[in-house]
């Protein structure tokens, strides 16, 4: 074991487990439950979710936001019909859906509950959230409650990830591997070194690219650390030029599908490439350890990040 990795072990048992790791060890068993969820053809919901050929959009804030959007790059590229994916806040006004789906952990954030008011009585809408007693379930016009996924950390870990496995599930993927995956990625130790790098670039394309977004922001809230994201090949127009020695690009994806000649041009920058090849919620799960470890490295409580609270509530939705 080299020292790095040795270090790494002993800060991890020296201290005891934040909520924040104590709810991504659990990705796995939640990720079961959604796959057996959506596989339920007697859900009262289900005829309430986005049907093949409908024109839909996916509304959510924050962590919501970037699962929206890679749910609506995997749901228009299994043929399912055109998808949009906005933050609730930028929501278009004028525009003409079959259906809305709002994605919500704490079903109290401002911006998505007066997106669901805007459209009640014109637009079908449903609701994915964590908490069955909140004001997303009377806005709504169905809702799909995934309690075994909610959280008490401010950091989304758990939620975000269970609720795209559902709605994946729901797209006919077979995810049956993908528990699987997600207790490997909790098993090995971190890649070496990665605590002490100074910037992390995650990069992807298509669905992973949401993910990639994901990564930057679960990084940025538990450690503050500096993280950018970008589809990849947009990365060698400009974002290339932050990469150097003690920095890393982080690619969510298979190895092999790297656009010809970016491994060679990441290494002439003096950076370093990070390429783990499970399926991108699962290499998401790293970085989920990977930020808790950060942040604890750097004096800081991933539970309760600088200036964050659980849920944004706008007073009289204007802040």
């Amino acid at each position: 074991m080299s020292q790095s990795e040795t270090r790494n072990k002993t800060r991890n048992e020296s201290r005891s487990g934040t909520r924040t790791e104590t709810e991504t060890a659990t990705q796995p068993d939640c990720w079961r439950r959604a796959v057996a969820l959506a596989d339920d053809r007697e859900a009262p919901w289900r005829a309430a979710m986005p049907r093949p050929g409908e024109r839909v959009a996916v509304v959510g804030c924050g962590t919501s936001w970037f699962m929206a959007h890679a749910y609506a790059v995997l749901r228009e590229s299994a043929g399912q019909g055109e998808t949009d994916a906005f933050a609730a806040s930028e929501m278009p006004a004028g525009r003409s859906y079959d259906r809305v789906l709002a994605l919500t952990r704490s079903g109290t954030t401002t911006e998505v509950l007066e997106v669901l008011a805007r459209l009640r009585g014109t637009t079908s809408t449903v609701a994915v959230t964590a908490d069955p007693a909140t004001p997303v379930m009377e806005l709504a016009d169905a809702a799909v409650v995934l309690d075994f996924a909610d959280e008490t950390s401010v950091v989304q870990t758990r939620f975000a990830t269970t609720e795209l496995v559902l709605l994946r599930r729901l797209l006919g993927e077979d995810l049956a591997g993908l528990p699987a995956q997600a207790e490997a990625a909790l098993a090995a130790p971190l890649p070496e070194g990665l605590l002490e790098t100074e910037q992390f670039t995650f990069l992807g394309r298509g669905w992973a690219y949401g993910v990639a977004q994901e990564a930057a922001l679960k990084m940025r809230e538990a450690s503050g650390a500096w993280t950018e994201a970008y589809p990849v090949m947009e990365y060698r127009h400009g974002p290339i030029s932050v990469t150097g020695p003690g920095r890393v690009a982080w690619w969510f994806g298979d190895p092999g599908d790297l656009p010809a000649g970016l491994e060679g041009e990441i290494a002439r920058t003096g950076g370093r490439l990070v390429a783990l090849g499970r399926d991108p919620l699962a290499d998401l799960v790293v970085v989920q350890r990977l930020a808790a470890a950060l942040g604890a490295e750097r004096g800081l409580d991933p539970d309760a990040p600088r200036h964050l609270t659980r849920s944004v509530v706008l007073a009289d939705g204007r802040g």
